[in-house]
């Protein structure tokens, strides 16, 4: 769902009372409303209309664009250690400045605890806090172990047996560095730097090798690779996915790969993965690390290191030895953040949405023209459309009433299919001189006293989309009880599959506390919604004026004229005078903070688009120290919601702000993207990243949310998603619709996707519960499943999906080939194409070319692994009603291996599942079973590929397959098994069997 201040044009409202321009608890001055107030007529009552100046703060210069900024390396003196205590365990230290103040961009904290941990062989945890906190400070540099845990330790790792080892100096100052015992190389290094501890600042550096490759630190759109001269802003924002600035979500945490040239005497030779020779072999050492912060912070990334800045909190740096980025993942998931949820089965199915289904009516005719034109679907979806006034938990009684509802759902739900709404995460508060307003919701949350509070204790009510709004505070014990409660309420008037979790960063539509003193303006709302004058969409993708010059033509003039009128309407200054503080010692300023982030909010005011930083909570911890947890926590409440409503099924949402450890609640969609081929590209390196985050359940508006897609790239879009864990088209208001069925060639793309997708979805629920219990990955970059070769380390164009399927998708305009890469054939790897089942032929290293015409998606199997699969269907319900098959890949020396899990695919703990085990080698496949669920769908086909010549005969358990089932091509080498259901009539796992050849 977009911004509110994506269309916001020419309306009014009365100037905030608290706020980016308040530091205190008192009112700023406004206008009265009869002044300021425009109105545009409604159905039933004059509507008071926000201004695009409520959504206006300070003009303020980021610190790194600033030429005045203080470079605090400089000015500070740093610290000295002393009082060190070592054990076999870590070390403890005393940290006092190492001289005078310097107080950059906060107040210096002149004594520092330092605390080195070996949690694990292979996990090392250094912590730097304040010496003296107190319950007056502690919310300044503690973040709570209840919402996000500290590493783990096993109690028994020593400095002996650590896979890691730590070093320390005084000389200048206090800095150290943690070095890879079995290269010698030092992992992170702040030699030649000065740590800054302030109550609003920290700076902490480390030098890395030149041509590093490091992954992670979220949540932007960027490619996968981090480049050497970004800067990483991690502060929740709602804005309509910026290219390389900050979004939704924040995740401190990153993955470096080493490659190393290693000699006859075992020591390890660093190379530039850019440098490295293909004829040469290589090893790879990775490791990752977590910074467990959840202030404002950003990452300076540098040529041959970063500095890593926080506008508060403390130091507290997770190291993780790897050495592959598996063990890495594992470990950072199962040590600190939690094992991401085991998804509902039928959540892998495909969802559609868009914001202007206009009612139930329209909700089914979509359903009926899926089923029309033989596309799966399994679950829909309500944007805002569906609310009374844009009131969570509340239906419109007309347009989506409870009654006709219900039986929409009855309907839907027989069919096999699901429904999931979109909930918003600020509650709005009724007009207190019109009872016809009322809203029980507010009225249960405001007894309760859950929303958070201005700082002289009245609500703090901001604007989203139903109007003045107040906010769910997450500190109050109450708060998730309040959500719950109205979750289960709200099922049993709709019985709905799922909740999308929107606007969670969390959003306000203008700047501080705009609704205290105005209530009885509400309900308030914008003026311009997308498709009304002054905010046509008019955009289409890069390369429509190739095939469509006439409408494109026209669109660009219109687009253009829309854009004069606007500016031509709007102020503009020739210069612009920035706010700039200073710190007063003793002093937190957190609606100006003196250290200004790249904040991607115009002007970098971190009040505009959100709730200010003095927002309070009950616990008295203000705004500023917790904002990139808001997300975090509703995501939370959400889970224990839905398990309110059924604690036997797992809960299925998805969410747009995310932390570090999002993932063991929910799954992540991109945002709110646009229908650009670039934002295609950036969705791969997108879910590559929330791989590593631990949110394998991730996906993108396919098609685009923003902008009028076409039919080249919703083709090449709804073929790509559906190699996605979350795979759902969506787009905005009045845009043009996009629902695969509305061009010909889309839809007959989208079948052939998604009679992979569908065919493969026990490998996909598979690859989801290995994630859920060792924690792994779903989507995977190449050079995590080939570690070994330097030249994977940037690819981001092509993925695979577990450890055997490789996805090489077309991602520009006007072409009908790709280019892609076969990974490890110089090590005997061979690999298979989709549709023809025969080795494909290409050389080591090399950019292959291959044909990618429109409607086709070059997908490719891996020698050696063996794929379970069920036969494609409209719903998942019947997919998992159909026989089994597997694919069996060999590899060059004739054997593969695979895995499959069954379970009922809903409850969180269920009664009975299955393990299977399949190998082949020796021409024959096994596959052994462990575990209670009754599987009663026959096995009816196995194809084998890379079988070398023709058998004289097959049998399974020891009983001849007729000759009639049995086909043999010479020249594909593709052995094809059927008729198998007369054999495994019982189950097709219901014994061990093998079946040789």
């Amino acid at each position: 769902m977009v911004g509110l201040s994506d269309f916001l044009v020419g309306a009014c409202l009365v100037p905030a009372a608290y706020g980016a321009f308040s530091t205190s608890a008192s009112r700023a001055s406004s206008h009265s409303a009869s002044t300021s107030a425009s109105s545009t007529s409604a159905a039933a009552y004059s509507q008071f209309s926000l201004p695009a100046s409520a959504d206006v703060g300070a003009d303020l210069i980021a610190n790194i664009d600033d030429p005045e900024a203080i470079d605090a390396q400089s000015a500070c003196p740093g610290y000295k250690a002393s009082n060190v205590k070592e054990s076999a365990r870590g070390l403890t230290a005393t940290l006092g400045l190492a001289g005078k103040a310097c107080n950059a961009y906060g107040t210096d904290v002149d004594s520092l605890d330092l605390s080195v941990e070996y949690l694990a062989n292979d996990r090392l945890n250094v912590q730097i806090v304040p010496t003296y906190i107190d319950s007056s400070n502690s919310s300044w540099f503690l973040l709570d172990e209840n919402t996000v845990p500290r590493a783990k330790s096993d109690g028994h790792a020593s400095k002996t047996d650590s896979d890691l080892e730590i070093t320390w100096s005084n000389e200048p100052s206090f800095q150290f560095k943690i070095t890879r015992k079995a290269t010698g190389d030092a992992i992170f290094d702040t030699t030649g730097s000065h740590l800054v501890f302030e109550d609003q600042f920290i700076e902490f550096m480390t030098s890395l090798p030149k041509g590093y490759n490091l992954y992670g630190i979220g949540e932007h759109i960027q490619q996968l690779r981090l480049l050497d001269n970004a800067t990483l802003t991690l502060y929740a924002s709602d804005q309509g996915d910026p290219i390389n600035e900050n979004i939704y979500g924040s995740h401190p945490f990153y993955l470096d790969t080493r490659y190393y040239e290693v000699n006859d005497n075992g020591g390890h030779t660093l190379v530039a993965s850019d440098k490295a020779d293909q004829s040469k072999d290589y090893v790879s050492y990775s490791h990752g690390v977590f910074s467990r912060n959840a202030h404002g912070q950003e990452v300076i990334m540098q040529p041959e290191g970063f500095k890593w800045r926080t506008l508060g909190g403390s130091i507290d740096l997770t190291f993780y030895s790897g050495p592959t980025q598996a063990d890495v993942t594992k470990n950072y998931q199962l040590s600190t953040i939690g094992l991401p949820a085991l998804q509902q089965y039928f959540t892998l199915g495909f969802h559609q949405c868009r914001w202007g289904y206009e009612n139930w009516t329209a909700l089914e005719r979509v359903v009926s023209n899926f089923e029309k034109f033989g596309i799966p679907l399994e679950t829909i979806w309500n944007d805002i459309d569906y609310m009374h006034g844009y009131r969570d938990f509340e239906n419109d009684k007309d347009r989506y009433s409870y009654s006709e509802g219900e039986e929409f759902l009855d309907k839907l739900h027989k069919s096999g299919r699901h429904y999931v709404p979109i909930i918003d995460s600020a509650i709005y508060i009724p007009n207190p001189n019109n009872k016809s307003d009322a809203y029980e919701t507010y009225t249960r949350g405001h007894k309760d006293n859950v929303f958070l509070k201005n700082p002289d204790g009245s609500e703090y009510i901001g604007a989203v989309w139903p109007g003045y709004t107040v906010f769910p505070d997450w500190h109050n014990p109450n708060t998730s009880d309040f959500w719950s409660n109205e979750i289960v309420a709200y099922h049993k008037k709709i019985a709905i599959d799922g909740i999308w979790i929107d606007m969670s960063e969390v959003s306000s539509f203008c700047t501080g506390s705009c609704g205290s003193g105005n209530l009885s303006l509400n309900p308030v709302h914008g003026t311009t919604l997308p498709g009304e004058p002054g905010n046509v969409i008019y955009d289409y993708p890069e390369g429509f004026e190739l095939t469509n010059k006439t409408e494109a033509a026209s669109a660009s003039s219109a687009s253009s004229s829309q854009a004069a009128a606007a500016t031509s309407s709007s102020e503009s200054s020739s210069s612009v005078s920035y706010l700039r503080t200073t710190p007063t010692p003793g002093v937190r300023n957190i609606n100006y903070p003196p250290y200004v982030l790249n904040h991607d909010q115009t002007g970098h005011d971190l009040a505009i688009h959100a709730v200010s930083p003095n927002a309070t909570h009950s616990d008295g911890v203000q705004e500023y120290d917790v904002h990139n947890l808001f997300g975090h926590q509703i995501l939370n409440a959400t889970y224990n919601g839905l398990r309110a409503v059924d604690e036997q099924k797992r809960p299925f949402i998805i969410g747009r702000s995310t932390f570090a450890g999002s993932g063991k609640w929910a799954g992540h969609w991109g945002g709110d993207n646009y229908s650009k081929w670039a934002y295609m590209f950036f969705s791969i390196p997108q879910a590559l990243s929330f791989s590593l985050f631990g949110i394998p359940m991730f996906g993108v508006d396919t098609c685009g949310f923003s902008g009028n897609s076409d039919e080249e790239l919703c083709n090449r879009w709804m073929q790509l998603s559906a190699f996605f864990p979350f795979y759902r088209n969506h787009n905005t208001l009045s845009a043009n619709p996009q629902e695969p069925y509305i061009w010909a060639s889309v839809t007959e793309a989208t079948k052939a996707a998604m009679s992979i997708r569908y065919a493969i979805l026990p490998y996909f629920y598979t690859l989801f519960h290995e994630a859920h219990t060792a924690g792994s990955t779903v989507m995977r970059a190449l050079a995590w499943e080939f570690p070994t070769d330097p030249s994977l380390a940037a690819i981001d164009t092509q993925f695979l999906l577990g450890p055997s399927i490789m996805v090489v998708p077309a991602l520009a305009p006007q072409v009908d080939t790709v280019k892609g890469v076969f990974p490890g054939l110089k090590h005997g790897e061979v690999w298979y194409d989709w549709y023809n089942q025969t080795a494909i032929t290409a050389e080591p290293g090399v950019n292959t070319t291959i044909p990618a015409p429109l409607g086709h998606i070059p997908v490719f199997v891996r020698g050696g692994s063996i794929l379970p699969m069920q036969e494609p269907a409209l719903t998942t319900k019947e997919a998992r009603n159909t026989p089994w098959s597997l694919l069996a890949a060999l590899s060059t020396n004739g054997s593969a291996v695979g895995d499959l899990y069954i379970d009922d695919g809903e409850s969180v703990k269920p009664d009975t599942s299955l393990n299977v085990a399949f190998k082949a080698q020796d021409s024959s496949l096994t596959a052994h079973a462990t575990g209670e669920w009754k599987e009663s769908n026959p096995l009816a086909n196995v194809t084998v590929l890379g079988v070398s010549e023709m058998p004289h005969a097959v049998t399974l358990n020891g009983k001849h397959v007729p000759v009639s089932d049995v086909k043999y091509n010479a020249t594909t080498r593709v052995l094809s098994v059927t008729g198998l259901e007369k054999l495994t009539g019982e189950g097709a796992f219901s014994e061990n069997w093998v079946l040789k050849w």
